[in-house]
């Protein structure tokens, strides 16, 4: 009796929805999409009519059929990198299903959204790499106008990108190895050092050095990347610039095989010359070279650079151990024993060599050197005084804080990208797609963060503004 009075009561409370899906209804599509979606606050945070400055003339005036509007093109690009969406496929079906992108597009609910393959078209064949930057540094310069760039620290690093290759597909080839940028500056310097001791200058010519790669059948143009416990595959390295406030400021893309310190050069030539008010930059131990303390310091900045390990056989004496003497041109070992200067090399470092027959009865000569005359020979670096400079640098408490700001800025950049934006992988390939396809995702993480902070400023102001002079008015 009671279970079927229970049972009764069930039957009453369960609700059916009645399926209404033919039905036509009045709707506007504004009232769908919530006032605080993200999308909103883009189209409130910046004017996108300026693309139409930036790509006008890749469109003939007078000739050929109407083209989908760029900004709608560029909108669905901008759909793609916010939302972490894998393809243009993939994004074209997205837009035709989603209220909110429809919205931001301007379509109506019943009107066709443009096709991937003419997005496609249009990104690969006519917006050049130039068009590509043309935007990202637009939308970089709304935020600078809006004061919320702080370029004066620059934090600095490189990370890898999959790229659409695979590792078994590859050729083995030897091409010469790349001139380093400052050789001739470098050789200078050392044959001005080399004459002031005596010794005969080098004449320049050196036999060009060649090196063996694996080249990629499937994408010539990424590199073989394999750092610490990462497994080896083919990638791409986007070397990033981001201010304290985590705005990406600049990027370079290159090759996976080229190291941090290699492709510094172009990112930072690129960065002083768009931002000269830039005091000071934050890199990690990877940038720790000579060539580039020296360049940073002779420029008038600061490099922030953490302490790097030495290297050396393990149990010996390490390279901080020796001492070097200016004044004298020589160095202390750590017997007190003087090491004298000897020569300079090709690659720029000082030689000091012991005397064999006081090494030969030293104690400490087991964690010295294993050198069967019993010569210990330390090097110096004819720029080791900028790295003299940075190591000092690192000891003062302002540069110590502004260095721990680099896991919530570069760091935590390359983290979103990768976990949010889908920076882990690219579908593209060839340097100058890839390139287009990193600075269109970091132009939408700046937009993003952009939109996000005016928003909540506008928020601000209209709560402790508004409110209180409608409070004064009822009360």
């Amino acid at each position: 009796m009671w279970y079927n009075i229970i049972k009764g009561k069930v039957k009453e409370m369960l609700a059916t929805k009645a399926e209404e899906r033919g039905q036509y209804e009045m709707i506007c599509i504004e009232e769908l999409v919530p006032e605080d979606h993200i999308l909103r606050k883009i189209d409130r945070a910046i004017d996108f009519s300026h693309i139409y400055d930036l790509v006008g003339d890749l469109y003939c005036p007078d000739n050929g059929r109407p083209s989908i509007d760029p900004v709608v093109l560029f909108k669905m690009i901008l759909i793609q990198h916010l939302f972490g969406i894998p393809s243009l496929r993939k994004t074209a079906e997205e837009v035709r299903l989603n209220v909110a992108y429809r919205w931001f597009l301007g379509y109506l609910l019943n009107e066709q959204t443009p096709h991937f393959s003419t997005l496609s078209h249009n990104f690969r064949n006519r917006y050049t790499p130039e068009v590509v930057e043309a935007i990202f540094f637009w939308i970089l310069d709304e935020i600078n106008n809006a004061g919320y760039l702080s370029p004066e620290a620059v934090f600095i690093d490189g990370t890898h990108i999959k790229a659409n290759a695979n590792t078994k597909k590859v050729i083995k080839k030897a091409v010469p190895k790349a001139a380093k940028i400052y050789e001739e500056q470098l050789m200078n310097e050392i044959n001005e050092e080399r004459e002031k001791n005596g010794k005969k200058p080098f004449d320049g010519s050196k036999k060009p050095e060649e090196k063996e790669v694996t080249e990629s059948t499937t994408d010539p143009e990424c590199g073989v990347f394999h750092k610490g416990e990462h497994k080896k595959c083919m990638a791409y390295t986007a070397q990033t610039a981001c201010d304290k406030h985590g705005y990406v400021m600049d990027v370079t893309v290159n090759p996976g095989n080229i190291h941090d310190s290699v492709a510094f050069d172009g990112l930072y030539d690129r960065l002083v010359e768009r931002f000269p008010e830039i005091n000071a930059c934050v890199m990690d131990a990877g940038y720790k070279t000579p060539w580039i303390c020296k360049k940073i310091t002779d420029d008038g900045r600061i490099p922030v650079l953490p302490y790097k390990r030495p290297m050396g056989a393990k149990g010996f004496f390490r390279p901080y151990d020796y001492i070097y003497d200016e004044y004298y041109n020589c160095v202390i070992c750590p017997e007190n024993q003087v090491l004298n200067f000897s020569t300079i090399n090709r690659d720029g470092y000082r030689e000091f060599k012991s005397n064999s027959k006081i090494c030969e009865n030293c104690p400490s000569r087991s964690v010295c050197t294993r050198n069967a005359k019993c010569e210990k020979t330390v090097t110096k670096h004819i720029w080791s005084k900028y790295l003299d400079f940075a190591e000092d640098i690192r000891h003062t408490p302002k540069y110590k804080k502004l260095y721990e700001k680099r896991k919530e800025t570069i760091e935590r950049v390359f983290a979103d990208a990768k976990e949010k934006y889908g920076m882990r992988y690219t579908l593209h390939r060839g340097l100058s797609h890839v390139t287009n396809w990193v600075r269109l995702k970091f132009a939408a993480m700046n937009l993003k963060k952009f939109a996000i902070r005016r928003w909540n400023e506008d928020e601000y102001l209209r709560f402790y503004f508004i409110f209180p002079l409608f409070s004064r008015i009822y009360a």
